[in-house]
């Protein structure tokens, strides 16, 4: 008996662990960059240690609750999707009263954690968690639910420089749009690979949106992106090391065009996947400039 409880024990912690993407680290690495983007920036390279310590695990929780809360939404949708088949839910291996439970443990331990910061950056996280929550049910009601995915996911870099600064200055503003547009770009990249199953089952997205001119528009908006970071080092006075990792980001850029010019599943997917490598570019180069210039 004790053997029998333990095994479903076991196989409850491994389905719940699946269902939050513990195992793909991928989604938090991206959701991370920008995080220490902001916090850098708004520490001057010296970011206070509890708000470093608060937003790293944030980042970690929240994004594992949106991995539950999506999978929650897209349930009758994820067995119709090649990709998303084998997932806990859509394998019929978590129940959706399960999901809940585990979102909301999620969530809650997230806001413990927020609760240690300012009341500014207190009275953010609601928008943060509202965002967060109600991304997954965009996607039908929107061709943009990668466009409202952006604002969830940089809803961290307004919170950063609340939390350090207790303050939200224009340049946390502009690097939080630019945010917003890595994120549209990175996961129309994403939608491309589901795009046959989406239109089959009635599944909105901006790679259906944008159609044969995805790759342009894609392109146009990392221009703009990019743009709206040399404003940041602008505004900032950043130096040498910063546009140094800019640039290695925009070399970067022109290869994950290269990946997604025929369209090809698995070189869309490789496409999303290389944006961590340009967040990775990004943030080196804030750390570099603030320690040598």
């Amino acid at each position: 008996m004790t053997t029998l409880i333990s095994d479903r024990i076991a196989d409850r912690v491994k389905q719940y662990w699946l269902l939050a993407r513990f195992d793909r680290p991928i989604g938090t690495l991206i959701l991370l960059w920008p995080t220490l983007w902001a916090l850098w920036i708004a520490g001057r390279g010296k970011p206070d240690a509890l708000v470093f310590t608060v937003f790293f695990l944030g980042v970690v929780l929240m994004r594992a609750a949106g991995c539950v809360i999506n999978d929650y939404a897209d349930r009758d949708f994820d067995p119709h999707v090649e990709r998303t088949q084998q997932r806990p839910i859509a394998a019929g291996r978590v129940q959706p009263k399960e999901a809940l439970i585990l979102f909301a443990v999620l969530t809650l331990v997230s806001f413990g954690l927020v609760l240690l910061m300012n009341p500014f950056t207190i009275g953010l996280s609601f928008i943060g968690a509202f965002l967060a929550a109600s991304y997954p049910f965009m996607k039908r009601f929107t061709h943009l639910p990668q466009a409202y995915l952006g604002a969830a996911f940089g809803w961290a870099v307004p919170m950063a420089f609340a939390a350090q600064t207790n303050t939200i200055p224009l340049v946390g503003w502009i690097l939080y749009l630019a945010v917003l547009l890595w994120a549209l770009i990175y996961d129309t990249m994403y939608a491309m690979v589901d795009k046959d199953d989406d239109l089959k089952i009635g599944v909105k997205s901006t790679a259906i949106l944008f159609g044969d001119y995805d790759r342009h528009i894609m392109g146009a908006l990392q221009i703009v992106m990019l743009g709206l970071l040399v404003i940041v080092g602008r505004i900032e006075g950043l130096g040498f090391f910063y546009y140094m990792g800019l640039l290695v980001a925009a070399g970067l850029a022109v290869y994950q065009q290269k990946l997604i010019f025929h369209r090809e599943k698995t070189l869309c997917f490789k496409a999303f996947l290389n944006n961590n490598w340009f967040g990775l570019a990004v943030f080196i180069g804030l750390v570099l400039d603030y320690l040598f210039v």
